[in-house]
């Protein structure tokens, strides 16, 4: 079916619940399986075509949702981008998926070889007046239309646009409603960015379910996040790493409206076992970590109850999806061995957007590799070892980031660490470290390095532990590791715990 079918249904079904909630704007069911027909069709009017690019560079408003669902309506390939870019960021992007048009706010910069639409009071005041009896795609026809190009990675270099159907959004959210829970009973806080895959598929699985979307986006304060939950008495939210830390500094009193939430949701990058048990204990024992990516949406759940056996796995694969791990020539691997992760699903993408090279780098067969190095254990739990181009070769030994950044942290005096490799000319690659210090923690780099000679072998011990304020980090909580290998000096002029 093409999603937009759904809210015909909610107009009959729940004509007075609440849609979306946005600062003291209420959009009701009733209102908008309308309004969405209305905005389609007047962007037909304006230029938009079925299975052509449209651009969103949006705030993360009701009108965003709107030309989502719009766009959907249509048939339109939706292209979020990020509004916050820079005119040559926009540009870069649009150009290099062709598209149409793009819709922008009233105050962008117009954008030189592409039709923009300011969705201002102009364009408000023609959708208004648009029909809602224009004929659009519906029906079963739909599925293998081509609905989003959610974009998996930035806008330097080459961008890749994963093409996802409309069946496989749908197929996606069915792992929402049969794993999370998140239907048409929950309160949806929705408190990432729109254009972030994670934040839209769940705000857009609500407004096909039935559920109301409050929308609360960032940049606010972890007081402001939950005074917002406690208003609105939401029963969900998606929040990234970076966020659940700040809330982590509140103390236990402040986050008592958030204990009362059904479910909390993590993705985007992995937490660490001690802040997983400590958001499932002290925020929310709803809390669930999902494990997924752009291309493939979601790929396992890790549920507050694993916690404690599997503190160091994102879980065990969602409803749907099947999980391997390949070695080098893409022969599966047994329990417990380390390889790159490959999953496959109707909710995964079944290529990228006119690139055959990134194809075939990533798809094997009808399963897809994101890249990530993995394991699985005899009961299916997946554990996380690092991506596949962060691992560290030291004189041909292979070192998995993440079983030494488990290390680090097991030191009460950090409260976050990364682990890269530093370039030698004796051996390829050692081992650098940089590490976070806890508020009125000192920690000592020799004293970390010592910390994991005892636990480690020798090979994987840092040869510098460098303290530093905060990790550089994208919107997702990713850390960002080519940042920090740019400040890593020559390894020959430095020494092994020096402070930097």
């Amino acid at each position: 079916m093409n999603i937009a079918d759904a809210l015909a249904h909610h107009v009959r079904a729940r004509p007075e619940q609440a849609a979306v909630l946005a600062g003291e704007r209420v959009l009701r069911y009733g209102e908008l399986d309308g309004a969405v027909r209305r905005w389609a069709a007047h962007l037909l009017a304006c230029g938009a075509r079925r299975g052509e690019v449209m651009g969103v560079a949006l705030r993360d408003s009701i009108e965003h949702l709107l030309a989502l669902y719009a766009g959907a309506r249509l048939g339109a390939v939706l292209l979020p981008m990020d509004w916050r870019w820079t005119e040559a960021e926009k540009v870069a992007v649009a150009g290099h998926f062709g598209a149409r048009l793009v819709l922008a706010e009233p105050d962008a910069p117009a954008l030189p070889g592409h039709a923009c639409l300011a969705v201002d009071e102009a364009f408000l005041a023609a959708c208004d007046a648009a029909p809602e009896d224009t004929d659009f795609p519906e029906g079963a026809g739909c599925a293998a239309m081509p609905l989003l190009l959610s974009l998996s990675s930035g806008t330097t270099g080459r961008p890749k646009g994963p093409v996802l159907t409309h069946g496989q959004l749908l197929a996606r959210f069915w792992t929402h409603w049969i794993d999370i829970g998140l239907n048409s009973r929950q309160t949806y806080l929705s408190a990432t960015p729109l254009y972030f895959g994670g934040g839209r598929s769940f705000a857009m699985s609500q407004l096909f379910s039935g559920g109301t979307v409050v929308l609360f986006p960032p940049p606010f304060r972890p007081h402001e996040l939950v005074a917002e939950a406690e208003r609105r008495g939401a029963t969900a939210a998606f929040l990234v790493p970076t966020q659940f830390r700040r809330l982590l500094d509140l103390p236990d009193g402040a986050l008592e409206p958030l204990r009362r939430m059904r479910l909390l949701l993590s993705s985007g990058a992995p937490l660490h076992p001690w802040e997983r048990r400590a958001i499932r204990d002290r925020i929310c024992a709803g809390f669930h970590e999902y494990y997924g990516s752009t291309e493939g949406g979601g790929v396992s759940l890790l549920k507050p109850g694993d916690v404690d056996r599997h503190e160091d796995s994102v879980g065990r694969p969602v409803f749907g999806v099947e999980v391997a791990i390949l070695d080098d020539e893409d022969r599966p691997m047994p329990a417990g061995g380390v390889g790159r992760i490959a999953y496959r699903g109707p909710g995964v993408c079944g290529g990228f957007f006119r690139d055959p090279d990134a194809d075939a780098e990533a798809f094997r067969g009808g399963w897809y590799l994101p890249g990530d190095l993995a394991s699985v254990n005899e009961a299916g739990f997946v554990f996380l070892k690092g991506r596949r181009k962060d691992m560290i070769i030291r004189g041909g030994a292979n070192i998995y980031p993440a079983e030494v950044e488990a290390v680090l942290l097991g030191d009460p005096a950090l409260s976050d660490a990364a682990v890269l490799g530093w370039p030698s000319q004796e051996l390829g690659e050692e081992v650098a470290a940089f590490v976070v210090p806890r508020p009125g923690a000192a920690p000592q780099p020799e004293e970390l390095v010592a910390r994991c000679a005892a636990r480690l072998a020798p090979y994987k011990v840092p040869r510098g532990v460098f303290v530093v304020a905060e990790l550089p980090r994208n919107s997702a909580g990713k850390v960002l590791k080519t940042e920090l290998a740019a400040r890593l000096p020559p390894r020959e002029a430095s020494r092994g715990g020096d402070r930097r």
